[in-house]
């Protein structure tokens, strides 16, 4: 007869994981990617390699389970972030805003965090995940826009493309900071960067209403990228 596990020992077996994901993502988060290994981690979370490696092939597979958890993690943040900025400001472009803001002004408030998973040298498993959350984050602005478009706060638009093109363009103008914060360990002043991303992307959207640049310095998103 085939061993089949108790749920008892399945539970135990998912909250180590669920430990060894946890302890992965604080490592990273202190050290970035390159700065963590399956050692580092089975050491912060009080077990042995061996342990680690019962649990993921290697540091890839580790890393890319943990890309997806923070990234969608991420995701989710934004949207609920720019769905209150609508219901707050009562306007569709409000939810676009509010969202990129909340992902630049999350990324600089947790600068190593955010570099390894924007712009660090990674395995391919890993920057697999790391397409996967740049196309959900273009997705869920693409619907935004369209919302904003069909209320005619903005023009009828290509929105998968400007979705796209605003995801690109704010990850670029990230990288720079972010890279100077991964190696001085000081959190940037978010403050400049987000009201010039306001600015990019109600250019971007074809917006011309200039009270839009008001009031999206993402207050609800203070406190960074969740570890956790």
């Amino acid at each position: 007869m085939a061993y089949r596990r108790t749920p008892a020992v399945q539970r135990r077996l998912d909250e180590l994981r669920a430990r060894l994901i946890d302890a992965a993502i604080a490592q990273v988060a202190e050290h970035g990617y390159a700065g963590c290994s399956v050692a580092s981690v089975a050491a912060a979370a009080g077990v042995g390699t061996g342990t680690v490696y019962r649990h993921f092939e290697g540091k890839s597979e580790l890393f890319a389970e943990v890309f997806r958890i923070v990234c969608g993690r991420e995701v989710q943040a934004m949207v609920e972030i720019g769905e209150m900025a609508r219901a707050t400001d009562g306007r569709a472009v409000d939810a676009v805003v509010a969202s990129v803001c909340a992902f630049a002004d999350r990324a600089l408030r947790t600068p190593t965090l955010a570099h390894a998973l924007l712009v660090e040298p990674v395995d391919q498993t890993i920057d697999t995940e790391r397409l996967a959350f740049r196309t959900s984050f273009r997705d869920n602005l693409s619907v935004a826009i369209d919302a904003a478009a069909d209320a005619g706060e903005i023009p009828n638009q290509n929105s998968e493309f400007t979705a796209a093109c605003i995801v690109g363009a704010i990850g670029e103008a990230l990288v720079t900071p972010l890279a100077r914060s991964a190696h001085t360990h000081e959190t940037p002043d978010p403050t400049t960067l987000t009201t010039d991303i306001t600015t990019f992307t109600l250019r971007a959207l074809g917006s011309t209403d200039a009270q839009h640049t008001r009031g999206h310095q993402s207050g609800s998103a203070a406190g960074g990228l969740r570890r956790g």
